[in-house]
């Protein structure tokens, strides 16, 4: 699908973002990793356009290395043949999932590329939601989880330990890519930016005067929660709203808690502020998963992560956690 560029001096785009009226900005867009990918810069001409591209080149460039959906990617390949051998992984690829089991460790468990099974167990996979029977569950139990991923750092390989097992990059892939996507920007000579893939994630490069605004308005929730204003800062988010199906007047989300095997509950979003790009992702998914208990003891332990929580209750009480360098965070009350 080719590029889209666009000029417009006053521009409403996903999560409610503003630009500044009276600026001229350019965006260039187009589809990867099944959500529209944008780069948002100040109208600097061809070279930023080009930059732009570039940077959009390499969002093409890590969907054919983590997406599950063709058989020639990367982890494909790993899902294959890692229960019968040691396979080698790429540098790249390894470090991401050497980053992945560190937060995997961080975050209790709540954060799990190898939850793939309990996923599928519940129809997610297909957006065919249905209630897992009990053996099934146990069954999908027994083959998911980081525990049985082996990495070896020597050799710069990975196996799992049973077969079953599939890695899957979706809570953390995008912003991955926005942070390399930033990457190729700033060397491009690109000061100021804003890059963001569908409705989940953002990043900042630079700023724009107070930084860039950014409104926080969870799919679920009645209410716009409020605004953050980042320079060189990062913003997942996860909502339990994105797919979900009813049974007997219950909701069941499609973000399954890898420790229980079953749908997250109590939280409707959890937004994240961080430097990381490939964090923030992670771990709003964590931490809609372990709610307020999780987000405040890694914010406490974490410095420079700031998570902001949409309680599943009455009131949609709203909790704030942490701080993160270079966001200013504007609640409604």
């Amino acid at each position: 699908m080719p590029d889209v560029v666009s000029r417009r001096n006053f521009l409403s785009l996903d999560f409610g973002r503003r630009y500044p009226a009276g600026d001229h900005w350019i965006r260039v867009h187009r589809m990867a990793m099944a959500c529209r990918f944008e780069v948002a810069l100040s109208d600097t001409g061809a070279a930023g356009i080009a930059a732009a591209r570039e940077a959009l080149d390499e969002a093409d460039r890590i969907e054919r290395l983590l997406t599950v959906f063709r058989d020639d990617s990367d982890v494909a390949d790993l899902n294959r043949r890692a229960s019968q051998e040691p396979v080698p992984v790429a540098a790249e690829l390894f470090g991401l999932l050497a980053r992945s089991r560190e937060l995997h460790e961080q975050t209790r468990g709540a954060f799990d590329i190898a939850s793939t099974p309990l996923s599928r167990s519940w129809g997610f996979m297909r957006r065919e939601g249905r209630v897992p029977t009990t053996g099934e569950l146990a069954e999908a139990r027994a083959c998911s989880g980081m525990g049985r991923v082996r990495l070896d750092p020597a050799r710069g390989s990975l196996r799992f330990d049973r077969a079953g097992v599939e890695l899957n990059f979706g809570a953390i892939g995008k912003g991955y890519a926005l942070d390399r996507m930033a990457e190729l920007l700033r060397s491009a000579g690109v000061s100021n930016a804003l890059l963001s893939a569908g409705r989940s994630s953002i990043v900042a490069v630079g700023s724009d005067g107070h930084g860039w605004p950014v409104d926080l308005r969870p799919s679920l929730v009645r209410r716009r929660v409020g605004r953050a204003w980042m320079s060189d800062a990062a913003l997942g988010v996860s909502g339990a709203g994105e797919q979900y199906f009813e049974v007997d007047g219950v909701r069941y989300g499609h973000v399954i808690d890898p420790r229980t095997g079953m749908p997250a509950s109590g939280v409707l979003s959890a937004s994240v502020l961080t430097r990381s790009g490939a964090d923030a992702d992670a771990l709003s998914t964590a931490f809609l998963i372990g709610g307020s208990a999780l987000a405040s003891a890694y914010c406490a332990a974490h410095k420079g992560t700031q998570a902001i929580l949409v309680l599943d209750d009455a009131t949609e009480r709203v909790e704030v956690f942490g701080h993160c360098p270079g966001v200013t965070l504007e609640l409604l009350s």
